[in-house]
């Protein structure tokens, strides 16, 4: 068990290489380099059973893993790193006699797997290029629950077709949202829609949008350096004077002010 590095820079995936042979460690390092993939192996185990505890330690993007391993093989590492809660990616390393256990690491929510036969770099960028744009993804839905908590909670009310508009909104909401476009949506008639949104969520439609396009807006302000005004026209806010307005009705303080106050409280 090895751990090597102190971190990695911007844009960079964190990758730990588990397998029982060196020199095929080995070959994945300088594949990897050649590939000019941007994860960085800060770790390496000889089996299963360390590569879980490094797991548990250093809590990689990547687990790239050979799968007959002494001790603890990959798709049982695999298999309790899921049971634990661990959602770092596994591609796995397999010789053809293996497929089934390749088949079997799929099932268990492995990206996929590379043949040791056939390594290359090609093929090591295709595979990695793959896990990367998953990192990205499931980096975005994370940041999209700090802010978002609810945004994708099933069922927010016990109307269905209500429930079909909220979820528009999530999706739509930097767009055009006009009520006589969600009543088409749903079939039904604009002023019932009014009138039960309303009662169902204890606000009026264009609150509801207005509150979802500043909560995006705040999420944009602290996590991007992007200006005011190309932040509010991302929300849906097409002028920017409307936009500080709404803003600072629902914020108490106008994006800038709201901007400075979060770099005052950062230590």
């Amino acid at each position: 068990m090895t751990t090597t590095g102190t971190g990695t820079g911007a844009g960079r995936w964190r990758t730990l290489i588990v397998e029982d042979e060196q020199p095929a460690r080995a070959s994945v390092r300088k594949l990897m380099q050649k590939a000019g993939v941007p994860f960085d192996i800060v770790a390496e185990a000889e089996n299963g059973r360390e590569g879980l505890a490094l797991i548990r330690e250093l809590r990689p993007d990547l687990v790239i893993s050979d799968i007959v391993m002494p001790d603890m093989d990959g798709v049982r590492m695999l298999q309790a790193a899921r049971e634990e809660g661990f959602d770092c990616r596994f591609v796995m390393l397999t010789a053809m006699s293996e497929f089934e256990y390749a088949r079997q690491a799929v099932e268990y929510g492995a990206s996929g797997y590379l043949l040791k036969l056939s390594l290359d770099p090609k093929g090591i960028k295709a595979a990695l290029d793959k896990v990367a744009a998953e990192l990205e993804r499931m980096a975005k839905l994370r940041k999209a629950d700090k802010w978002f908590p609810d945004a994708g909670r099933a069922g927010p009310t016990d109307h269905p077709e209500l429930n079909r508009i909220i979820g528009y909104i999530e999706e739509h909401y930097a767009g055009e949202i006009t009520l006589k476009g969600l009543a088409a949506y749903i079939r039904m008639d604009a002023s019932y829609v009014s009138d039960l949104f309303k009662k169902k969520t204890g606000t009026t439609l264009t609150r509801y949008v207005q509150n979802r396009r500043v909560q995006a807006a705040k999420m944009l302000l602290a996590e991007t350096d992007r200006t005011v005004s190309e932040i509010g026209r991302q929300v849906g806010f097409e002028n920017d004077n409307y936009f500080i307005k709404i803003f600072k009705r629902w914020c108490g303080a106008t994006p800038s002010e709201y901007r400075k106050g979060l770099a005052e409280e950062s230590p």
